[in-house]
């Protein structure tokens, strides 16, 4: 006698076998962009050129994480789950092993064509069935859907981060940023994001965020150089560093002193 669950984990076993697995170790900055699978996976979502991974030629887009190196040392933690999953990678100190299943460009195998492929098919095809108004229905209920989440995540992200959990906080935040944020999400969001790891003293991960959240659009330069919850950011060497490849007004104001102070004008 076969039970029905054995009979489910059988198939699903089957279906995960398909996949080619590998794995790769990579250093920083490691140049991958992940998302959120539906699935609550961690996939990548773009490879940097010239990057860490991007040189190893292993990685494709659509590729999804097994298991990753710990925070530090030699364990490996499996990727159960995305907020977590984007916690350990940016505050991995040293090389990253990353475990790998070869996805081919498809965040998940429906074994059918994919919407995208219905909707190319049937306007080539010079019609509209109803298929494909559904499918359309569909994606703006989910877009509308995934948009409330993110909301939720970030209010809830927000409470969690002003009640000092900051860990739970983090995985609200990278929640967002895994769900195809807006632009403005993606800068707020990365933006909590560095100031979660700056309370958190993970200097590496915070300045990493920062700059997510500054090549997001994130231009409040007065904000960021004040703000009490990156106090221990604007400690690191390299923070001043980052602040002067997005911050163009503090660039020309230092420009401006020192050509004062190389004729003297600013001698007293």
């Amino acid at each position: 006698m076969v039970k029905a669950s054995e009979t489910e984990a059988t198939q699903s076993e089957k279906e995960e076998d398909k996949y080619e697995e590998y794995e790769v170790e990579i250093v920083q900055p490691f140049g991958l962009k992940f998302t959120k699978g539906r699935d609550g996976g961690t996939y990548i979502d773009a490879i940097a050129p010239g990057g860490s991974a991007d040189k190893t030629g292993k990685f494709t887009v659509g590729d999804r994480v097994i298991a990753t190196s710990a925070v530090f040392g030699e364990e490996i933690w499996p990727a159960a789950e995305y907020g977590r999953t984007m916690y350990t990678i940016r505050q991995r100190i040293g090389p990253l092993l990353m475990k790998m299943q070869k996805r081919y460009g498809k965040v998940e195998e429906l074994g059918e064509l994919t919407e995208k492929e219905i909707i190319r098919a049937e306007r080539n095809a010079g019609f509209i069935s109803d298929t494909v108004r559904e499918i359309q229905v569909t994606n703006a209920r989910r877009k509308k859907e995934q948009k409330e989440q993110r909301e939720r995540d970030l209010r809830e992200g927000l409470k969690l981060s002003k009640n000092g959990k900051y860990e739970e906080a983090l995985e609200k935040f990278e929640s967002v940023l895994g769900s195809r944020p807006t632009g403005d999400e993606a800068a707020v969001a990365s933006y909590n994001v560095a100031c979660c790891y700056s309370k958190l003293n993970q200097l590496q991960a915070g300045l990493s965020a920062l700059e997510d959240a500054l090549e997001a659009g994130f231009e409040d330069f007065k904000r960021i150089r004040t703000d009490p919850d990156l106090a221990n950011l604007r400690t690191s060497e390299n923070f001043e560093t980052l602040m002067k490849k997005f911050d163009e007004s503090f660039i020309n104001e230092n420009a401006i002193n020192a050509i004062k102070s190389l004729f003297g004008f600013n001698k007293k």
